[in-house]
C-alpha cells in the first residue's frame, strides 16, 4: 500500500536545477507537499545538496544522451530550465531531452503477486461492465514489455529567453512578435523552441514556452559591476531592458505547468519600463554605491567586453498582459523598485 501511494504521488522533473530551480523546489514543497520532485544533475557534488532539499537526484548529462535513459516515464511534468550548449545554432541538449522523454519505455514483468492483484481488479471491472473476464481479456490483452506512450503526453515548460526577438528599437512588443535572433546564443534558444513545438504537434509532449528577460534577486544584482565602476550608456544611447524577480519567475514556471496552453508563449516580465542605466542607478542608490559612469555607444564599443555589448545592442519593452490574463499571476514584485524598497 505504501509503495502504491508513493507511485500515485504527482512527480515533477526539473532539468537544470540551479538558483531558479531550487526556488521552484521550495515553492513546490511549501504549496504542494505531496509532490515528488526529481532533478537531473551532471555534478556529483550536488547530489547531497539536492537530497537535503527533499529532491531525488538523477545523475545525467544532456551532452551525453545515453545517460538520460532513466528520465523516461519518471515524471508527468517537466521544467526544462537548462541552457543550450555553448556553440552552434542548434540546441542539441533539448534534442537529447526530447528523445529521452519520448523513447518507448520497457516495462518490467510483474511479480506473481502483482499480476494476481491485476487479474482480480480486471475481473471486478469486467463484472461492472457486464462482460465476462474472458471477454475482457480478449478486448484488452496483457500489455507487452514494450509500452506505448501514455494517452496524456508529458507536460513540459521551457525556460527560454526574450533575446530571441533581437533588437526591437525600444518598441513595446507582445508574444506575437516574430523572432529575430541576433547571435548564436539566441539562435540556439529559437532552435529549442521549434523542437518543442514540433514534439507537441506530434503528441510526444505538451510543451509551453516562457520567455524570460533579466532575472534579479538579492543574490543576483549587479553589485560587483557597480563596485568595479563598469560604465553604462548615456541616456540617448541607452537601451530598454526588462526584469523579473527570481521568486516571481519560479511562481510563473509552476503556474505555466498547470495553466499555460500547449505551444503557447508567455512573457515572464514585471511591469518595469527601465533603461539599463536607470536600473543600475536604482540598484546603486539602494545599496549606497556610486552610480555607474556613463559613456557613449561609440566609447562602449571600444571599452566593454563583447558579451556585455551584446545586451547593449538590443532594446525592447515587453507586454505582460498575457501573463496576467491567462496565468492570472499576481507578481510579488511588480517592479524593480518594489523589491529594492525591501533592502533599504
Amino acid at each position: 500500500m505504501n509503495a502504491t501511494r508513493i507511485l500515485r504521488r504527482p512527480r515533477v522533473l526539473i532539468v537544470g536545477c540551479g538558483d531558479v530551480g531550487m526556488r521552484c523546489v521550495e515553492r513546490l514543497r511549501r504549496l504542494y507537499a505531496r509532490t515528488r520532485i526529481v532533478a537531473l544533475t551532471s555534478h556529483l557534488e550536488r547530489v547531497a545538496e539536492l537530497r537535503g532539499a527533499g529532491v531525488t537526484p538523477i545523475v545525467g548529462d544532456l551532452d551525453a544522451p545515453h545517460s538520460l535513459r532513466r528520465l523516461n516515464g519518471i515524471a508527468s511534468t517537466v521544467l526544462h530550465l537548462a541552457p543550450p550548449q555553448k556553440a552552434g545554432d542548434d540546441d542539441r541538449r533539448t534534442r537529447a531531452l526530447i528523445a529521452a522523454l519520448s523513447a518507448p519505455r520497457r516495462l518490467r514483468p510483474s511479480s506473481p503477486r502483482v499480476a494476481a492483484t491485476g487479474r482480480r481488479l480486471a475481473a471486478v471491472r469486467a463484472r461492472r461492465a457486464g462482460i465476462s473476464a474472458s471477454e475482457a481479456a480478449r478486448i484488452v490483452p496483457d500489455a507487452p514489455f514494450w509500452s506505448a506512450r501514455p494517452v496524456a503526453p508529458i507536460r513540459l515548460v521551457y525556460a527560454s529567453t526574450t533575446g530571441v526577438y533581437g533588437d526591437c528599437g525600444g518598441a513595446l512588443i507582445d508574444e506575437t512578435r516574430p523572432v529575430n535572433p541576433a547571435n548564436e546564443r539566441a539562435k540556439r534558444r529559437v532552435s529549442a523552441e521549434r523542437q518543442l513545438r514540433r514534439a507537441s504537434a506530434r503528441g510526444v509532449l505538451a510543451a509551453s514556452i516562457v520567455r524570460i528577460p533579466g532575472i534579479y534577486a538579492r543574490n543576483r544584482l549587479p553589485l560587483a559591476r557597480l563596485e568595479k565602476g563598469t560604465p553604462a550608456l548615456i541616456a540617448e544611447d541607452d537601451v530598454y531592458t526588462n526584469h523579473i524577480h527570481a521568486d516571481d519567475l519560479a511562481a510563473i514556471l509552476l503556474r505555466a505547468a498547470r495553466r499555460a496552453r500547449v505551444a503557447r508563449v508567455i512573457h515572464a516580465s514585471d511591469d518595469s519600463a527601465l533603461k539599463m542605466g536607470e536600473y543600475f542607478d536604482r540598484v546603486a542608490d539602494a545599496f549606497a554605491l556610486p552610480r555607474a559612469p556613463r559613456i557613449t555607444r561609440e566609447a562602449a564599443e571600444q571599452q566593454l567586453e563583447p558579451m556585455l555589448l551584446s545586451f547593449m545592442r538590443e532594446s525592447r519593452r515587453l507586454s505582460n498582459a498575457r501573463l496576467k490574463r491567462e496565468l492570472r499571476i499576481r507578481l510579488r514584485y511588480p517592479s524593480v523598485d518594489d523589491f529594492l524598497s525591501t533592502v533599504r
